[in-house]
This record gives structure tokens, sequence and C-alpha cells, in this order.
């Protein structure tokens, strides 16, 4: 920023080189030769016409081949076809104009090597339009004639619509046809402007005699080659008043004048049918009503209800309940197994709680039978509530279970029952044989 002059003189203090940049290759998506294809077709051309070529390349060094296809989001009705290595489109189905003048679709273009990379171009198909429409009525006329009418009155104007679009326009040409042109009622006048006017031949139209006329009307367009169409005008005679304005068109005010309106007599028939209706209802509920409520075992059609005749299971059922429980535990319990399952697994015979200490007798008590749960096939998947009958091992008596007595009362000698001191007395004085316990 501050130059000293005493250095210039031995400048100048700059110097150059050349910088050498080398852009290394991208992998990009196919590009395509025009950014919109315009292109057209007749709705006349047959499945398969050919319509037009898309060409797209690859702008990376490899220029690998590119393939082509159509975005079906863009052509959801499947009208056009692309070959894959040409790209040339042609038509898949029948066209017509009328239903869709142009189309508008994408074509992708991706490379061989990497599909990944799609290049997208866009082409607009017009279909050109050809003479397959034939003329009609511009809309559905609502024609009356007075029944006071003179002839030559003007009673209607008519045009003509054609889905067609020529490139000329429209031309249309109006005659009554072969069987109307003698009628002595109406003829028909062509306007030379695409419209037509009908008018009245006679006078003394009367409803009575007959309300409603009806006139064919012969259209024919001006296309190459022309279609034509007959279209039939309906014409009702009607009561009007001095201005010429309808007033009532009915015929049913000369043949019933005395009598109802159509839509009284439709009224009329819908409240009977109603009132039928209701009655059937009444008589079909009175009828269920009627009925029992319980079915004969030969109607009750049901099948949710299954009986069974079945008693129980006797003696020999005792999977109900665990009667090991109420045994002598210082005999050695025996695994008890299902007679009807084979089990999977044999027990092992254990020791009697005698050989075990009074201060774990529980805890082993408890185990045991935790362990036999665990492994008894027998045993419900659920968890269950065992309940168990346990006195302890501490018992001078030992286990009081009528189950282990081996013989009958009379049998058993209780004399043992004095030497266990005062609180066994009276089973003593009871039950004793010696002379000292005979009953008062």
């Amino acid at each position: 920023m501050h130059v000293d002059p005493r250095f210039l003189s031995l400048g100048p203090f700059s110097d150059m080189t050349t910088v050498k940049i080398i852009v290394e290759d991208v992998d990009e998506p196919p590009v395509f030769t025009s950014r919109l294809y315009s292109m057209v077709v007749s709705e006349a051309a047959k499945v398969g016409t050919i319509i037009g070529t898309v060409a797209a390349h690859d702008p990376d060094a490899s220029s690998s081949p590119v393939r082509y296809s159509i975005d079906r989001n863009t052509d959801l009705e499947r009208y056009f076809n692309i070959d894959a290595n040409s790209g040339v489109i042609t038509t898949a189905k029948s066209l017509d104009r009328e239903t869709n003048a142009v189309h508008n679709i994408t074509v992708l273009a991706m490379e061989s090597q990497n599909p990944a990379q799609i290049g997208r171009g866009y082409v607009s198909i017009t279909i050109l339009d050809i003479n397959d429409n034939a003329p009609e009525f511009a809309m559905e006329y609502e024609t009356t004639v007075c029944e006071n009418a003179q002839p030559g009155q003007v009673i209607q104007k008519i045009s003509a619509i054609d889905k067609d679009d020529p490139p000329n326009g429209h031309q249309f040409y109006f005659s009554l046809t072969a069987e109307a042109a003698n009628n002595h009622n109406f003829t028909l006048q062509d306007n030379k402007d695409n419209t037509a006017t009908v008018l009245t031949k006679r006078n003394g139209f009367r409803r009575q005699e007959q309300s409603v006329f009806y006139l064919p009307i012969f259209i024919v367009d001006s296309g190459s080659p022309s279609l034509s169409s007959t279209n039939t005008l309906t014409i009702r005679v009607c009561d009007c008043d001095a201005d010429g304005i309808a007033q009532t068109c009915n015929a049913e005010a000369y043949i019933l004048p005395a009598g109802l309106s159509t839509g009284a007599l439709i009224a009329i028939l819908a409240c009977v049918l109603t009132l039928l209706v209701l009655v059937l209802l009444i008589v079909t509920m009175r009828r269920r009503k009627k009925e029992p409520l319980i079915f004969d075992e030969e109607r009750d059609i049901r099948e949710n209800i299954v009986r069974y005749d079945d008693e129980g299971g006797g003696e020999e059922d005792t999977e109900a309940f665990d009667m090991a429980a109420l045994r002598n535990l210082n005999i050695m319990r025996d695994t008890k197994t299902r007679r009807d399952v084979t089990p999977e697994i044999q027990f092992l015979s254990r020791p009697t709680f005698k050989s075990i200490p009074d201060n774990v007798i529980f805890r082993e008590f408890i185990w045991e039978r935790l362990k036999e749960a665990d492994v008894d096939p027998c045993a419900p998947p659920y968890d269950s509530l065992q309940t168990y009958a346990f006195e302890g091992n501490g018992s001078v008596a030992e286990s009081l279970s009528s189950l282990d007595s081996i013989s009958s009362n009379s049998d058993q000698n209780y004399d043992y029952l004095s030497d266990w001191g005062p609180r066994f007395k009276r089973l003593a004085d009871m039950y004793g044989t010696g002379p000292e316990c005979l009953y008062s």
C-alpha cells in the first residue's frame, strides 16, 4: 500500500506463470436434439402408423448408447409406442380428434451403461380432423303451434352443429325427408346460413284431433365425404292467447273436462300402494307374534347347540384333585401320571421328609412341589393355584389322615394313646382296650 521510491529502480517486482486446469468428466443424462418435438397425425391413421422420430445422445466422453421409452403417466390410455433403439413413435390405438385433439407426451432417454441417468424430451402430437361425425340439432327444441295459426306462419327456427372441425368451416343443408315432403301440415325453408325455418301450411289445428306432430328433418354437412342425419322435430298443438303465447298444450282438458289431472291420479295411486304395503307389514307382524318362541326339536335348525350325555368320570377320575396332598408325607410320594397320556418324563424317587431337618422342611416341601409342577407333562400351560395340606414332620402322632389306615378300627390297637399325656386322655378312654379304659 505504501511504495518506497528508493527501491523503484530495482524493479519490477512481478512475475508470470501459466496454470493448466483439467476438467474431469462427470456422468450426465442424455440430451435431446430438440427441447420440443411437434408432430401431426390424422385421426384416421391405422394402428402402427409412424408419426415421427426423436433423438438423444450421451454428452459424456464415453458416449454410451441411449434407449427410449414413453412416460406412461403422460399417456395413460397408451395411444402411442416408441422403438427403444431408434426413437420412432407409432400409433398403438385408434385416435379420435373429438375426444382429444392434442396429445402431449414425455419421452425418456436413458444410458445403457447407467440406467440411472435419464433425460426427458417433450412431444406434442396434433390430431388432424376427418369428417366422421354427422350433423345434428344444436339443441332440443320445444316447438308449439297455436290452434288458430295461419298458413305460412313461422313456428320454429332451427340450427345444427357438427363435432368435426373442417378447415373451411361448417356448411349445413336442411330439407324434409321424402316421406314428410308431401305433408299438409308443415313445410321447411333452408335459410342458406346454417339455419332453417319451419312454417305452417294450413290452419285449424285442434288438440282433440291430434295434439302432437312429428316432423323428420334431413341435415347434410359439407365435409368430404359429406355425412347426413335425420332429426325429428316434435310439434305440440297449444291453446294460445291473442298475442300468440301458448297457454296450455294438454289434450286432457278436452277429453276429460270434469276428471282429474295426471298428477292427481299418480298421487292417488301412490297413496293406495303405500296403504297396501302397510297392511301387509301389519299382517306379517301379527303372524310372527302368534308363532311359539320355542321351536320343536324337528323345527330347530340351529347348529350351535351341542348336547352331551356325560355323567362324569367316576371313581377312577382323580385328575381333578391331587389326592397325594392328603397322604402321609413321611411315605415316599409316587409320581402320578394320566392314564390317557403317555408321560414323556419319568420321575425319580425322592428321599422321605424324615431325613430333612425341621428348620428347612417347609422350604424343601415347596421346592419339591415347584419342581414337580415344572416337569409335569400333564400340568396346564397356564398359571394355576396349587393347594397342599402339609402338617410338618415334628408331630409325634405322625399323620392323622385316614388314608393311611390299613385296617379297620376294630383291628387297631390304641393302647399307646395313654402314653401321650393328659391331652390325649379322652381319646385313650374312648379307644383304649385296658381295664382302666372301659366305658362307664
